[in-house]
């Protein structure tokens, strides 16, 4: 029951054509290092330049703050094995400036015999602002709760309506969520994600029509307004499911570049041939790509950001295929964000590898943690990856990332768009449990799913004969008497667990115990205050697990049946 999380980098073959292509022409792909410097600190910005352009000279070209040209020198030659041939690494320190200071630039490269002159990039413009990096404080303890709304719940009262197939409108509401703040209060969550609602014909509200309203069958303005509210009274934070890379075909401004190729839309689109040919999110025809460095696009959407931080007083951005749109974009909706609502924690979704999920350091606080996903899927769930594999990816992960607090890596086991952890996991609970334990106890803030933590899973997977795709891990949230109550206990502990120890989000991790043989495990979480060591029995048998903590002179010994964790606090 294994799958592959990182589809658009599946297979050996599609890595390496994307290896050879990181690697040809000039490029920057926002090389820049720090992403977000402090007030007075030059960044190194840097340029790859491929084996089939001979290249002597690259200029970074600074338009904001004050327009000035900095060369970039060649510090290195290095081989590469795909391309078979050499390829060169530039660099610059730019100059320091000011906290606050917003600068701009592009990147241009020089062949002196041709005269040819090339931007990098294809001249995409570049940005960051100084001193604004990093998650607001209120990030680092956060757990969140992601909603699915039109699976959620319909309300006190209310029923499901009847459906015959899972794209089908099951009729979650606004009013579900809020009659139920209690049940996520409750379980200890601090945080709920959102997937979109804005008017959709579909059910999962990425197909938006409109980004300054609600879709009528969820409910109104003002029950998005009593939501926030009521979340807020319960310390909940409300993120928004920002969505930049496209919209629903429906959208007014596409069809009217649709209808006329002299509107003033019309350059909102990537258009192939007009009027039914376009760039389109995964070439679906329902979603067109948006033209984000257009102003029109561009003050759209970043007054959209304001409306839902500034008006609606939402928390946050979860950042939807943050990769499809511009970097520069991303600045500008950083700056307006963090303009409207200082503490705003921005997260993107970047389905790819590490060197291009920091290369949005200074522009998101940080990005869902898919890396680790699927390491816990392929540990816990589908057997493939061994605890010591396992351990090795964890030193190495931690390592390559700045710490939370700097660059924050949500976790999660599941989402809306993969099959249920516990479908992948032969209906194993123990496994789910085990993983979970494993999620809580590490340094991102977890998410989980709504219905993960009571049981919801799926008939089929998204890529089986006969599926429904992606529908079969949107399954109705579970209620009353249908609930897992061993399951909602087990999450109930794990986020009391989480935020009544704070070093199982402010602290390191540290291996204690590794036997391949027993399948045992053991790390500590510790900060200058207080250590958590968390043991894992993955055997078929019953293990006696003794754990030497030689830092703190002692040794911690734990009883665990088969698939089950525990964790001891000293």
């Amino acid at each position: 029951m294994n799958e592959t999380i990182f589809g658009r980098l599946a297979t050996v073959e599609i890595r390496s054509q994307y290896a050879q292509m990181r690697l040809q022409g000039v490029q920057h792909r926002r090389r820049l290092s720090p992403g977000s410097p402090r007030a007075g600190e030059q960044p190194v910005v840097s340029v790859i330049v491929g084996a089939d352009l001979p290249i002597d000279e690259v200029d970074c070209l600074i338009t904001e703050p004050e327009a000035t040209t900095v060369p970039l020198r060649r510090v290195k030659t290095e081989w590469d094995l795909l391309l078979w041939a050499y390829y060169e690494v530039w660099e610059a320190a730019l100059p320091a400036h000011p906290a606050g200071t917003l600068v701009r630039y592009q990147l241009r490269a020089h062949d002196e015999d041709s005269g040819e002159i090339y931007w990098v990039d294809d001249g995409a413009e570049y940005s960051y602002v100084v001193g604004d990096s990093g998650p607001p404080a209120w990030a680092l303890p956060a757990i969140l709760y992601q909603v699915f709304p039109d699976r959620f719940s319909p309300g006190h009262g209310r029923a499901w309506n009847p459906t015959a197939h899972l794209s089908d409108i099951y009729g979650g509401t606004l009013r579900g969520i809020i009659d139920n703040l209690p049940y996520i209060a409750g379980l200890g969550f601090t945080a709920i994600w959102l997937n979109p609602f804005f008017p959709d014909d579909t059910h999962h509200g990425y197909h938006a029509s409109d980004y300054f309203t609600v879709n009528p069958r969820l409910g109104t303005l003002d029950d998005a307004r009593e939501l926030v509210d009521k979340c807020h009274e319960r310390g909940i934070r409300l993120l928004l499911d920002f969505v930049g890379n496209h919209w629903g075909s429906k959208h007014a401004s596409f069809q009217a570049a649709r209808a006329d190729r002299n509107s003033p839309f019309y350059r909102w689109y990537y258009w192939k041939n007009w009027p039914d040919e376009y760039m389109a999110y995964y070439d679906v025809p329902d979603l067109p790509k948006l033209n984000v460095d257009h102003p029109g696009v561009r003050d759209h959407l970043l007054r959209s950001i304001g409306f839902w931080l500034g008006d609606m007083n939402f928390d946050g951005l979860r950042l939807d295929h943050a990769d499809g749109p511009s970097y520069d974009f991303w600045t500008d909706v950083r700056v307006v964000a963090r303009s409207i609502k200082p503490d705003a924690w921005m997260f993107g979704e970047l389905v790819r590898t590490p060197e291009q999920q920091l290369s949005y350091a200074g522009l998101f606080d940080g990005t869902l943690d898919f890396l680790l996903c699927q390491a816990m899927r392929n540990t816990f769930a589908a057997g493939t990856m061994s605890l010591a594999a396992f351990d090795a990816f964890l030193n190495r992960h931690e390592a390559y990332f700045p710490a939370q607090n700097v660059f924050s890596r949500p976790s999660f086991l599941d989402n809306h768009d993969m099959n249920r952890f516990l479908w992948q996991a032969g209906g194993d609970k123990r496994k789910l449990k085990l993983a979970a334990l494993v999620q809580f106890t590490l340094g991102g803030a977890p998410i989980v799913y709504n219905g993960t933590e009571v049981g919801v899973t799926q008939e089929r997977g998204i890529h089986d004969a006969n599926s429904q795709g992606m529908e079969e891990c949107r399954q109705p949230m579970l209620w009353g008497d249908e609930q897992d109550s061993d399951l909602y206990a087990n999450f109930w502990y794990l986020s009391h667990l989480r935020r009544n120890h704070p070093a199982l989000w402010r602290g390191g991790r540290r291996t204690l115990f590794l036997d391949s043989a027993t399948q045992t495990y053991a790390y500590a979480r510790e900060d200058g205050h207080e250590a958590l060591v968390v043991g894992l029995n993955m055997s078929d048998e019953p293990r006696t697990l003794v754990v030497p903590y030689v830092e703190r002179g002692t040794q911690i010994t734990f009883e665990l049946p088969p698939w089950t964790g525990d964790v001891a606090a000293l």
